[in-house]
């Protein structure tokens, strides 16, 4: 008789200073399954360290809640405006200190690997990402955009991720979001 590996409970997470979206997924065998999504949205008027404040507690309410075990966040790249850069940088470490402070493994993933995993192609728009997190989840709507960014990010590692029968990767290289 064949063991079966024991579910994987995966929080993915795209970072932002408004809005911090959130994905629960569970992987059991070669199965997802849907668990919570949702956003943490920061005061608009606040200061950034207020801001910075509510994605850390936000998201340590839903590691409480949901207790994943492994953690999948969204690499930020430079934009056209780099104190744009910048502040999502800080949004992005935000969520990871929630991850590290509930000692927690975090896996980071660019936008391209991201798309190439959900959708088949690095450079997918935004609604294919969307409309591929709801079928490969079996949703009954769709999830709020910052929430399936995030969903799409907890496939990502789902599907290839660090430790979850993770693709043999010695001796091949990254380019354009896939492995060669």
């Amino acid at each position: 008789m064949a063991e079966t590996a024991a579910p994987v409970r995966i929080l993915g997470i795209d970072p932002g200073l408004r809005i911090t979206g959130f994905g629960v997924v569970e992987k059991s065998g070669g199965r997802l399954a849907y668990v919570a999504s949702g956003c943490v949205r920061t005061p608009e008027q606040g200061s950034l360290p207020l801001r910075l404040k509510t994605i850390l507690g936000g998201l340590r309410q839903v590691i409480a809640e949901h207790k994943p075990q492994q953690i999948a966040v969204e690499i930020v790249f430079v934009n056209v405006n780099p104190q744009s850069t910048l502040l999502l940088g800080q949004a992005r470490g935000a969520a990871i200190c929630a991850a590290v402070d509930a000692e927690l493994p975090v896996a980071e993933y660019t936008a391209l690997q991201v798309k190439q995993s959900v959708v088949g192609h690095g450079h997918a728009a935004k609604e294919q990402v969307l409309h591929m997190v709801r079928r490969l989840l079996a949703l009954p709507g769709d999830p709020a955009e910052d929430a399936a960014d995030a969903l799409a990010c907890a496939i990502c590692h789902a599907h290839g991720g660090h430790g979850l029968g993770a693709l043999p990767t010695a001796g091949l290289r990254l380019r354009r979001g896939r492995l060669r």
